[in-house]
């Protein structure tokens, strides 16, 4: 009886909370991340050099953490990741995927062959000299349809009208070695006998020139739509290939129009 008492008594302390508390162990928060995923519609040349124009479809992919805003993006930028950052200056690894050509796509790549498709890998540079003044710099080395080299340099002004409308543009200038140019601009003699066109070596340097502009509207703060124009004038070796002067045009314009929705998640890993 006395045992089954004391038993009853230090069940009824630790009831009223007598005794030693239990321990307690509370994992941190892991961060909050937010993806962005969207769509997009583009007019464009059937190939590069080309004088007539096809609809594609492109995804468009973000990733940021929760707090930080969302970053600009002008159409012509690879996509990249800031592994160093600070209020002004980016640096990190950069990708860019270029689609593949098909000789049934035109009937101007009549005898020229297919290119395979082409990843670009590298590195990109972004430095804001004023919160509406960005330049950015990328350097990819390409895989698969083409092995060479490749530069973009751009400007925007990017300039908010209201809280829900920014509105951007500025010039672009590319470069390219042979390697990135001879598998689209170049002829061998078998692709001349076939298709008709003279032979011809593609030589690196100086590729385009040209200019963008875009505007975007944010409907919320996770939805917004997006149209652009960009210009991009072919030069030197690009322009003079044959394929380019007797079947398409050194003047290439993208329209393009698309929709992107931002998404919030706990990281899970």
């Amino acid at each position: 009886m006395t045992t089954w008492l004391a038993l009853g008594g230090i069940a009824a302390a630790a009831d009223l909370g007598y005794g030693a508390p239990a321990a307690t162990y509370a994992e941190p928060a892991k961060p909050t991340w937010i993806a962005t995923l969207g769509l997009e519609g583009r007019m464009e040349s059937e190939f590069v050099g080309g004088d007539t124009y096809t609809l594609r479809a492109a995804p468009i992919f973000g990733f940021r953490k929760a707090g930080t805003p969302e970053q600009f993006r002008a159409p012509r930028d690879g996509a990249g990741i800031a592994l160093f950052e600070t209020q002004q200056l980016k640096i990190g690894p950069n990708l860019k995927v270029r689609a593949n050509r098909k000789e049934s796509d035109s009937s101007a790549l009549y005898g020229l062959g297919d290119v395979d498709w082409a990843v670009e890998v590298g590195g990109f540079v972004e430095y804001w000299w004023a919160p509406w003044m960005r330049t950015r710099a990328e350097v990819r080395q390409g895989f698969g349809g083409h092995h060479g080299v490749v530069a973009d340099l751009s400007a925007d002004a990017v300039v908010p009208i209201t809280p829900a409308l920014t509105l951007s543009g500025g010039p672009r200038i590319s470069f390219a070695t042979s390697k990135a140019l001879e598998p689209y601009f170049g002829i061998d003699p078998w692709q001349s006998f076939w298709s008709g066109l003279p032979t011809y070596d593609a030589k690196g340097g100086l590729y385009s020139v040209g200019a963008g502009a875009q505007a975007r509207y944010f409907w919320t703060p996770e939805l917004a739509t997006h149209v652009y124009v960009e210009y991009q004038r072919l030069m030197d070796s690009a322009a003079d290939s044959p394929l380019v002067v007797y079947r398409g045009s050194p003047d290439q314009v993208t329209v393009g129009f698309g929709f992107t929705r931002a998404f919030t998640f706990q990281q899970f890993w």
